[in-house]
C-alpha cells in the first residue's frame, strides 16, 4: 500500500505471515516485529537513499527494494534490487546481489521461497528466485495502476491472482501447473461490475477476497471451483479499500479503507456477522433485497481517517479472544482485541516511527 508521505512513509507491507512489517521511507527502510512491537533493523538514507517500495521474504535476510521518493540512491523506480543483509561487505553496493530492470515503473513486488513476482502497470513478470533467476512467465493485464496482485506463500500451492482483462474480473494462475512461456491465465472469476481495487489470498490459497473501486462489498471465491462463497458489506457509502487480510486459520477477515474504519468479519461461522434490521421484517422489494441479505462486520474500530493503513490479525491470546493490528502511514500502531459476540476494545497504541534500534538490519 502506497500513499503520499506522512512523516516520510511512502509504503507499508506485512511479510507473508504478518509477523513483521516493512516501511519504505524518504529516509530509507525500517523493519518491525509486530508482537511485541519492536524495530528489527533499518537501512538508512546513506545506505539506500529514499525508498518507494520494500518487500520482505518471511523473516530471512533478503529484501526487495524499489527506489522512489525525492532522493533514490541506486536506481529509478523501474528497477527491483535484492538486498542480502547476510552478505559481507563494507560498501552498501556489496549487499545488492540481484537487479531486475524494466522500461516502466515497478508498482509492486511479491515473493515466495522459490519465485519473485514483479508488477508493472500492464504486465506481470514471474522469475525463479533467488538462485540464478530465470524469467518463467509474463502476463499481460488490464490497466493496473495500483499494481494489484497477490501470491500464495504456501509450499503446497503456487497461486497468483491479479486483475483480469475484463473489468471487475480476477485472473488466477497456478504457477506449478502452468507451462513456462505461456502468456495467458486460464482461469477467470467475474468478481465485480467495476474495476478491482483490492485483492487478497488466504494463507493456503484456497480462498480469494476482492473489492471493487466502489468499495461497498467484499466478495470471497473458492479458488478451485471459482464459486462465490460469501458477500460481505463494508458499508453503503463508496470507499477506497487499502487492505484485506485473512486470519491465519481463515476464520476471520479484516479490511481497512479511507473511511478510517477497520472492519472485522467472521468467515468460519458467518452467523456471527451482523445483518440488516430490515432482514427481520419479511419481504422487501428487489432493489433493496441484496442490501438486506448482506452480511455486515461483526466488529470494527477506527484509526485516523486521513492516514492510510494496512491491517492483519495478531496471534490468538485465547480461544475466544482474537486481535487485529492496524499500521498507519502516520507512524501509528493500533492493536484491538475482539470477541465472537462483536465486543472490540483497544489493547495497545504506539508510534512505531519513534521506536529505534541502534543496530542496522
Amino acid at each position: 500500500m502506497t500513499q503520499q508521505p506522512l512523516r516520510g512513509v511512502t509504503s507499508l507491507r506485512f511479510n507473508q505471515d504478518q509477523s513483521c512489517f516493512c516501511c519504505a521511507m524518504e529516509t530509507g527502510v525500517r523493519i518491525y516485529n509486530v508482537e511485541p512491537l519492536m524495530e528489527k533493523g533499518h537501512l538508512d538514507h546513506e545506505q539506500v537513499g529514499s525508498m518507494g517500495l520494500v518487500e520482505m521474504l518471511h523473516r530471512c535476510n533478503l529484501l526487495a527494494l524499489v527506489g522512489g521518493g525525492s532522493s533514490p540512491k541506486f536506481s529509478e523506480i523501474s528497477a527491483v534490487l535484492i538486498w542480502d543483509d547476510a552478505r559481507e561487505g563494507k560498501d552498501s553496493k556489496d549487499k545488492l546481489v540481484l537487479e531486475f530492470t524494466f522500461t516502466k515503473p515497478v508498482l509492486a513486488v511479491r515473493m515466495r521461497h522459490d519465485k519473485i513476482v514483479i508488477v508493472l502497470r500492464n504486465r506481470i513478470y514471474v522469475y525463479s528466485f533467488p538462485d540464478s533467476p530465470q524469467k518463467l512467465f509474463e502476463f499481460d493485464t488490464r490497466d493496473n495502476p495500483k499494481g494489484l496482485c497477490d501470491l500464495c506463500p504456501s509450499l503446497e500451492k503456487q497461486l497468483l491472482v491479479f486483475p483480469g482483462h475484463k473489468c471487475g474480473s480476477l485472473q488466477l494462475v497456478d504457477l506449478a501447473s502452468t507451462k513456462p512461456g505461456t502468456s495467458s491465465a486460464p482461469f477467470t472469476i467475474n468478481a465485480h461490475q467495476s474495476d478491482v481495487a483490492c485483492v487478497s489470498l488466504n494463507q493456503p490459497g484456497t480462498v480469494v477476497a476482492s473489492a471493487s473501486q466502489k468499495g461497498t462489498l467484499i466478495r470471497l471465491f473458492d479458488t478451485q471451483s471459482k464459486e462465490k462463497l460469501v458477500e460481505l458489506r463494508r458499508g453503503t457509502d463508496p470507499a477506497t479499500l487499502y487492505c484485506i487480510n485473512f486470519s491465519h486459520d481463515s476464520s476471520f477477515l479484516c479490511a481497512s479503507s479511507d473511511k478510517g474504519t477497520v472492519h472485522i468479519f467472521a468467515l468460519k461461522d458467518t452467523r456471527l456477522n451482523r445483518r440488516s434490521a430490515l432482514a427481520r421484517v419479511g419481504k422487501v422489494g428487489p432493489m433493496i433485497g441484496q442490501y438486506v441479505d448482506s452480511q455486515w462486520s461483526l466488529a470494527s474500530f477506527t484509526v485516523p481517517a486521513e492516514s492510510a493503513c494496512i491491517c492483519a490479525f495478531g496471534r490468538n491470546t485465547s480461544k475466544n479472544v482474537n486481535s487485529v493490528i492496524a499500521i498507519c502511514v502516520d507512524g501509528t500502531f493500533h492493536k484491538y482485541v475482539f470477541t465472537p459476540d462483536g465486543n472490540c476494545n483497544r489493547e495497545a497504541f504506539d508510534v512505531y516511527l519513534d521506536i529505534c534500534d541502534d543496530d542496522d538490519f
